[in-house]
């Protein structure tokens, strides 16, 4: 009898819809290419205006080594060292 009010006791809702799957939380990693690309800019920004042992730039260290597959990660810094990465890095 006690396990039947513990399981009213919860309530369940259904995540409301708004048209982009990235920011329903049901689907975290749906599409997470921009927060790639932009982590992978920020954090090389960062560390060209406040050098690499600045410590906060090393968040968007961690974040774009989780989001970002490795292969864009080296196509990435291979862009980069050639001069013909698609954004700017300055800060």
């Amino acid at each position: 009898m006690s396990d039947q009010k513990e399981a009213n006791k919860f309530v369940f809702q259904t995540v409301g819809f708004d048209g982009k799957f990235t920011s329903v939380p049901r689907f975290p990693n749906a599409n997470q290419t921009k927060n790639c690309f932009q982590n992978y800019v920020d954090y090389h920004k960062c560390i060209s205006a406040k050098g690499e042992d600045f410590a906060p730039c090393k968040q968007f260290l961690r974040a774009y080594h989780s989001l970002c597959p490795n292969e864009w990660i080296s196509r990435f810094d291979e862009q980069r060292e050639a001069g013909a990465f698609p954004a700017s890095l300055e800060p």
